[in-house]
């Protein structure tokens, strides 16, 4: 009978607002890392400390994600054209994943780095200059988090996730540098296990990262969307007889969208254009979604016997 398509213009113009702040909190803390790096670099090598080296091998990692956030966000901004019709929001997205790889490949360093130390040992480490560089970058990752703490962003997030490693790194490193100094030179073994435990939580945080990018880029229905839910409240839309062919996915975070075929009670266009406001505005108040594809169906309506092979059935309106 017809489709219904909500581009959602509000919420375009909202998300490249807020896609505008993400972007200025990024060269703030991206300048804020850079100095950091260098201090915890010549700190790491002067102290010999593996546990801030491995602190400042993270803090490259946030320096090359938050670059390359950047880079996304201002291709992400481009318009949509004929081949791209979503744009380039799924920029944003693949260097999300980006992020998240490079982040395992920082870990496997620093497992390595910290077995090598445990098994042939190392130098005496200069406690001080640790622990005083560990503190520098206390202050700086948390400032630096709280910059972007409220980002929209999934990519930007990335970059905040990197951030809040470096943070408990960075206590830990100052811990673990108390403990030496007040332990002695029998408790040096601390120094690569806190590299090691270090390296676990940047495991954890780049498995989380590479899980949410990848479920976009699979366009899975997002983790706060319970589709059978999704499919009930559509049913119990007046005029709403069954609903089928119902799909629900991210286009970039933040950014919802749906298609569905909704079979109506009635023949009549403007009482089809009431049903399709009416599910339009359920859809943006119960569950954020502005950008929505329905296709209004009578019940005498006939595909020619073709099933949809891949998608997922969910039943009618009882």
């Amino acid at each position: 009978m017809g489709a219904g398509h909500a581009h959602g213009g509000d919420h375009g113009h909202g998300h490249e607002h807020d896609r505008a702040h993400d972007r200025h909190r990024l060269v703030l803390t991206l300048l804020l890392t850079a100095v950091i790096l260098v201090a915890e670099v010549l700190g790491g090598l002067w102290s010999h400390s593996l546990a801030l080296l491995s602190d400042a091998g993270h803090m490259l990692s946030d320096l090359a994600a938050q670059a390359l956030s950047l880079v996304a966000l201002a291709i992400a901004t481009r318009p949509a054209d004929a081949r791209r019709t979503y744009g380039y929001y799924r920029i944003e997205i693949l260097a999300a994943l980006a992020n998240g790889v490079a982040l395992i490949g920082l870990a496997v360093w620093i497992f390595w780095s910290g077995y090598h130390r445990l098994r042939s040992g190392g130098p005496p480490i200069d406690l001080p200059v640790m622990t005083g560089i560990a503190g520098i970058g206390l202050a700086a990752n948390l400032l630096g988090a709280y910059l972007l703490h409220s980002a929209q962003s999934l990519n930007v997030r990335g970059a905040y996730l990197h951030l809040l490693s470096d943070t408990l790194s960075s206590v830990v490193v100052m811990l673990g540098g108390l403990v030496m100094y007040l332990g002695g030179r029998r408790w040096s073994a601390i120094d690569p296990l806190l590299s090691m435990g270090i390296g676990l939580f940047i495991t954890y945080s780049a498995f989380r990262l590479v899980r949410d990018a990848v479920d976009v880029l699979l366009e899975a229905v997002p983790l706060d969307v319970d589709l059978y839910g999704v499919n009930s409240a559509l049913g119990r839309v007046q005029g709403v007889r069954e609903v089928h062919d119902l799909h629900v996915w991210t286009i970039t975070s933040g950014m919802r969208a749906l298609s569905a075929h909704l079979v109506v009670d009635t023949a009549s266009l403007p009482a089809a254009d009431r049903v399709l406001g009416d599910v339009k505005a359920l859809l943006a108040r119960e569950f954020r979604i502005t950008h929505s594809t329905i296709q209004i169906e009578s019940g005498g309506y006939d595909m020619q016997g073709q099933a949809c092979a891949d998608c997922m059935p969910l039943g009618t309106r009882g």
